[in-house]
């Protein structure tokens, strides 16, 4: 019997045909920004792997996004409009979208959700995916210690969480691996994306004396407000955070860590397209081309240079993890013996700081 012949059947019945319509349909994959795709870091980069997702499925795939999402019922809403307008799959891409993915993955158990740097997974068709930032931030540390002259080392922080955490723990003890003295200076933005309070928090530090500024914040305020210092005289350092943040090489900017999320997408949505997607939690670095580190600048000396090509190699090759003992707490008691290796779960919920931080974390 000719497929027409069924067809018309089923039109004479009443009956509509949608898996063999569903087959030549695109698979339309949704993203939530918790910023402008514009930002120069965090949001950027998510977008360049939907973009990657394009290139790489043509017209297999439609694409769709909203930017700038707030955190909390903001986004649960907007995940939530997703859903209806047919996504068959949804990035939600910040921390704080954890409980509104999960909420509407429960009203919509067809549609797949992946939610980035999070945990909860309380559905089947919930994933999680993340990124071993501290591998990043033992290299851009690295390089901390050897280019401070004051001693000083300034971390902005977004919220005290343990991804943000680790990178603090992670760029304080390879920064003091090479200088001994170093000082850290924590300061807590309480935002992912706020170019004006960014930039307050990097001019506050560099009013104290830091000459080395890290992030882990989306915009790039902290790289124009130390470029701004060096203009009028200064000496401070940056590091591209999420993104490589090239129109500020060679100096402030001097490396970079990339988040690059392109292979993670496009192997998820070729999932859904193939019908093999199922739930996982996923923890990527630089041995997965996760993590990278952009162009190290010829404002850093050579020996700095090396010393980071060096562990570059350690970690993407398996053989060092930024977190091996001898490591105390910050109040001094053991945490790992000579030679011990920190445990995924430890570092997944860290909330504590390593011996040598001053001050204490939020609650």
């Amino acid at each position: 019997m000719k497929l027409t012949t069924l067809l018309a059947g089923a039109m004479a019945l009443g009956l509509s045909t949608p898996v063999l319509a569903d087959a030549h349909d695109p698979v339309k994959v949704g993203f939530i920004y918790v910023g402008p795709i514009g930002d120069g870091g965090w949001t950027y980069q998510h977008d360049q792997g939907r973009l990657a997702v394009e290139a790489e499925y043509g017209d297999k795939v439609e694409t769709v996004f909203q930017e700038s999402v707030p955190e909390g019922a903001d986004a649960e809403r907007a995940i939530t409009q997703m859903a209806l307008g047919g996504a068959d799959i949804i990035f939600t891409t910040s921390f704080g979208y954890g409980e509104a993915t999960n909420a509407v993955a429960a009203k919509f158990p067809d549609v797949k959700f992946e939610h980035a740097t999070g945990f909860m997974r309380e559905y089947p068709n919930v994933s999680t995916y993340d990124a071993r930032f501290y591998e990043g931030r033992a290299v851009t540390g690295t390089l901390a210690g050897y280019l401070t002259e004051t001693n000083k080392i300034g971390y902005i922080g977004s919220f005290p969480i343990p991804e943000v955490i680790q990178g603090i723990n992670a760029s304080y003890l390879h920064a003091k691996k090479i200088n001994p003295d170093v000082e850290m200076v924590v300061t807590w933005a309480y935002t992912w994306f706020d170019p004006a309070k960014e930039a307050d928090a990097a001019r506050a530090m560099i009013d104290q004396g830091v000459d080395v500024i890290l992030q882990h914040t989306d915009s790039t305020a902290p790289q124009a407000a130390a470029q701004e210092a060096n203009e009028n005289g200064g000496r401070v350092f940056t590091f591209g955070q999420a993104s490589d943040m090239a129109q500020f090489k060679p100096s402030p900017r001097v490396a970079s860590i990339i988040d690059d999320w392109a292979p993670y997408y496009i192997e998820r949505v070729g999932a859904v397209i193939d019908g093999t997607w199922e739930q996982q939690a996923s923890w990527g670095g630089m041995p997965e081309g996760e993590v990278v580190i952009g162009e190290i600048t010829a404002a850093v000396p050579a020996e700095a240079k090396a010393a980071a090509e060096e562990m570059i190699a350690a970690i993407t090759a398996g053989e060092y993890h930024p977190f091996t003992g001898p490591i105390n707490k910050q109040d001094g008691t053991p945490w790992l013996a000579d030679g011990e290796v920190a445990d995924d779960g430890t570092l997944a919920g860290m909330d504590f700081y390593v011996e040598g931080i001053s001050g204490d974390i939020p609650n």
